[in-house]
């Protein structure tokens, strides 16, 4: 399979086990598509999106429905989205994401977090050509479906990239082409079970399984912060 399908399915919830932390980071997507695109699934699309996502993870009806409400509460008002960019031991670059209201105490954790573990806070911007952004999207292929036919219908779309296994889908596109694809998909009547936006390293580095624990506790520790949405590597 490619190296695409591979890496998502490698980073799928690979630390995020406990579903105590990972439903208030869902929640926290949530109320930031809605404060920025209104409460409306059907004309926010962004909104949309992160309902599928939180519902594909088995988040409760009543938390989605929570996390909308919060959107219009004062302690939203300030929520924004941050990136931070990292260089740890044996040439690992981090590139994390986040979703903060206080960003102080964000830029505070995260620079604590890598210092203390011997890693580097780098200047924005220092890691942009160090990965690529790209649009994903899973779902099942009905019975009827041929994927090579697939494949020409949705190449307008933007669709870069198409992989099958066991019946299951992931296609692979710039991140500018996110909304014309999802729009395509939806459009031939494809249930699509997540739909995301991931980093993808242009350049993967492979190091030792002992080095691999030591930038392990990086990454855990950083995944535990309540303000951290996702964190990529360059990791092989």
């Amino acid at each position: 399979m490619g190296r695409a399908f591979e890496y998502r399915k490698a980073s799928k919830l690979k630390r995020w086990g406990a579903m105590s932390k990972l439903f208030p980071k869902l929640g926290k997507v949530i109320t930031l598509a809605a404060k920025e695109g209104g409460t409306d699934p059907d004309s926010n699309a962004r909104l949309r999106t992160a309902i599928l996502n939180a519902k594909s993870e088995n988040m409760p009806k009543d938390n989605i429905e929570a996390a909308i409400k919060r959107a219009n509460a004062k302690d939203t008002a300030s929520m924004l989205e941050v990136n931070f960019e990292g260089k740890a031991h044996h040439g690992v670059l981090i590139f994390i994401e986040t979703m903060t209201d206080n960003n102080t105490r964000t830029v505070a954790n995260v620079k604590n977090i890598l210092v203390k573990n011997g890693a580097d806070l780098l200047t924005k911007g220092s890691l942009d050509f160090m990965f690529s952004r790209k649009a994903l999207f899973e779902f099942d292929l009905k019975e009827d479906m041929d994927i090579e036919e697939l494949e020409l219908e949705l190449i307008d779309a933007g669709l870069e990239e198409i992989e099958e296994e066991d019946g299951e889908c992931l296609v692979t596109a710039d991140y500018t082409s996110f909304g014309t694809l999802h729009e395509a998909l939806e459009g031939m009547g494809i249930e699509v079970k997540k739909a995301t936006l991931e980093r993808i390293a242009n350049t993967p580095v492979e190091i030792t399984p002992e080095q691999h624990e030591e930038i392990d506790k990086i990454l855990e520790k950083l995944e535990d912060d309540e303000d951290v949405q996702k964190v990529y590597t360059n990791l092989a």
